[in-house]
């Protein structure tokens, strides 16, 4: 509760459910299930609106009003987070409902108060059940050091892939693992592992800070959040090339994507500079991709997966990204230095399985061409 605003205060009427309270919203999720119904979004002069299997789907309802979104959103605030809203016009934050966890922003824009409500399922699903196109997630669970990004648009999964990861880890490995979030997602079990999960805005200031303060409490693994900033990015290298295994997240749709982001933070004098640090600390790429299911009950990820190995790397060093595309191609065999793919051939795949469309695929794909070609080759 903020300010005197309760979750429960029923505020919002419509046609077939009667008049909701932002719980009932919430608990909507839960009754459809976390990885279907992904977001809320409430905003004045429009319905609320949930995402469903990407869909954005509207309330049968009158438009919100201003005292509307302030009962719906207001109760999802801390009194310092309400106050940090008032103050910077901005602010995100977390909330717990039963068994699912809210990722929340709220903002101001040209209507006024507006709220993005993303779902979080508390239960962190198996990496078997992920979706993954070939077994790079065991080689990645047993590293030791080394840089592993996930990348994608908002809403792809990422940090689904990763909480999966790092919680199989916990499960299997005695380690000390330390994440920086913004704002924590899932909640890590302790189980053979020591996890602590710090909060930007709560526990601390920002990434950067987190990081450095992070490398003196023994680590053994890391999680970044976002690399968002080049001084983020810098000490997130720095820490992957010093013996520990460090998960983040980039938003970026492809492998030769996301390097090139990395490097277009730095000016171009320090850019040989990142390719190396990049080159050598680097283990993983796995940019991913939800997909509609052919049969309408949910969505599949696809994958496009790099394993740096020695000529990626190469490649990495030297500024040939554009060449990077041809070993995802051709590496990828069941060996601990192949085991690579495109989001092509995994579309392909997929498509050959029954579970997406094949329409559904190609709009998807990243390059039309290659798809063509992989549906031939699967």
């Amino acid at each position: 509760m903020s300010n005197g605003y309760q979750a429960t205060t029923k505020v919002y009427p419509t046609e077939e459910a009667g008049t909701l309270s932002i719980t009932d919203m919430l608990e909507y999720f839960e009754q459809r299930g976390a990885m279907r119904v992904s977001d809320l979004h409430i905003k004045i002069g429009a319905p609320p609106t949930y995402r469903i299997d990407g869909n954005l789907v509207k309330l049968k309802g009158i438009t919100v009003t201003e005292e509307m979104a302030k009962h719906l959103i207001y109760p999802l605030l801390s009194d310092e987070n309400l106050e940090k809203f008032q103050a910077q016009h901005s602010v995100d934050c977390s909330y717990r409902l039963g068994s699912i966890q809210f990722r929340i922003n709220i903002f101001k824009e040209n209507d006024g108060i507006c709220a993005a409500i993303r779902a979080l399922s508390m239960d962190i699903p198996l990496l078997e059940d992920i979706g993954f196109p070939n077994t790079a997630w065991e080689d990645v669970i047993q590293r030791k050091h080394g840089l592993v990004l996930l990348t994608g648009i908002t809403g792809a999964g990422k940090s689904t892939t990763i909480a999966s990861l790092i919680n199989q880890i916990s499960q299997t490995r005695a380690c000390r693992i330390i994440t920086v979030e913004d704002p924590i997602e899932y909640v890590f079990p302790q189980k053979h592992s020591i996890v602590s999960q710090r909060e930007i805005g709560r526990d601390v200031k920002s990434f950067v800070d987190g990081l450095r303060s992070m490398l003196r409490e023994d680590p053994d693994i890391i999680f970044v959040g976002e690399m968002r900033d080049p001084e983020t990015i810098a000490m997130t290298l720095m820490a992957a090339e010093t013996g520990h295994l460090v998960f983040s997240t980039l938003h970026t749709r492809d492998v030769a994507g996301t390097v090139t982001r990395i490097l277009d933070y730095f000016p171009a004098g320090r850019q040989s500079e990142v390719r190396n640090q990049l080159s050598l600390g680097l283990a993983y790429i796995i940019s991913q991709k939800l997909i509609p299911k052919k049969d309408g009950t949910g969505r599949v990820v696809a994958m496009e997966v790099l394993n740096n190995n020695y000529a990626c790397a190469n490649l990495i060093r030297t500024g040939k990204i554009e060449q990077m595309y041809s070993q995802l191609q051709t590496k990828t065999k069941n060996r601990p230095t192949e085991k690579m793919i495109t989001m092509e051939k995994h579309l392909a795949m997929l498509v050959k399985a029954d579970e997406i469309d094949l329409l559904e695929a190609k709009k998807w794909a990243n390059n039309i061409n290659c798809f063509v070609d992989a549906m031939k080759q699967v």
